[in-house]
């Protein structure tokens, strides 16, 4: 796909730019394996650029942006996608992410994806971390001077040169045999964590909503 090629190659030129600090421990050089990264979808263009090169995974839903944005991945030195998403496919895609994150090591998740509402988690992440047996370590990233998508996601768009924060917080451990009780105070811990960072850095950084 040329236009995907394109777009991997621009995303990789102005990323070069970016002056990126990155606080906390990046999971990804840890020895421990499999890990599991969850992000808002706001933040997507920022961590794929941040985590290129590593051969994660990421879900992908099954739509004509999904087709484009594995394109993208697969050339930002992504694994292959599984498919699918809260909506279309995600008990076939969940399968899949299991298999291909024990083969790689490492995988991402999109929590409030792909539709919405816009920070709030969903359970996806959860019963990944919960069926891999994996540490589910929020991440947050927020950047200036960066456009703004009137998306759902509010999806931030840094411009060249742009100042770049990248935050991870403690990882969030999902018992196999959790309730649903327990497994519900996982999925609130989760997202007051990212919500948490987010805010932080876009304080920091002078960000607005």
């Amino acid at each position: 796909m040329i236009v995907a090629a394109v777009a991997a190659a621009l995303l990789r030129a102005i990323g070069a730019t970016w002056r990126v600090r990155v606080e906390g421990a990046n999971p990804l050089d840890a020895a421990e394996r499999p890990v599991l990264g969850a992000l808002w979808h706001r933040s997507v263009l920022l961590a794929a650029h941040q985590f290129r090169d590593r051969n994660a995974v990421v879900m992908v839903s099954r739509s004509r942006d999904g087709d484009w944005i594995e394109a993208l991945l697969s050339r930002l030195g992504y694994a292959r996608s599984a498919r699918g998403s809260s909506s279309r496919g995600g008990a076939a895609a969940l399968r899949q992410q299991i298999r291909i994150v024990r083969e790689t090591g490492a995988g991402a998740l999109l929590c409030d994806g792909p539709r919405g509402p816009a920070l709030v988690a969903k359970s996806g992440a959860l019963l990944l971390a919960r069926a891999c047996n994996a540490p589910l370590w929020p991440v947050a990233l927020s950047a200036r001077p960066a456009l703004r998508l009137g998306s759902w996601d509010r999806m931030l768009l840094p411009l060249p040169f742009a100042r770049v924060l990248c935050a991870f917080g403690t990882p969030l451990y999902v018992p196999r045999r959790a309730g649903d009780e327990e497994f519900e105070a996982c999925r609130v811990q989760l997202e007051a964590s990212l919500n948490r960072l987010t805010q932080d850095l876009d304080q920091r950084l002078g960000v607005l909503p």
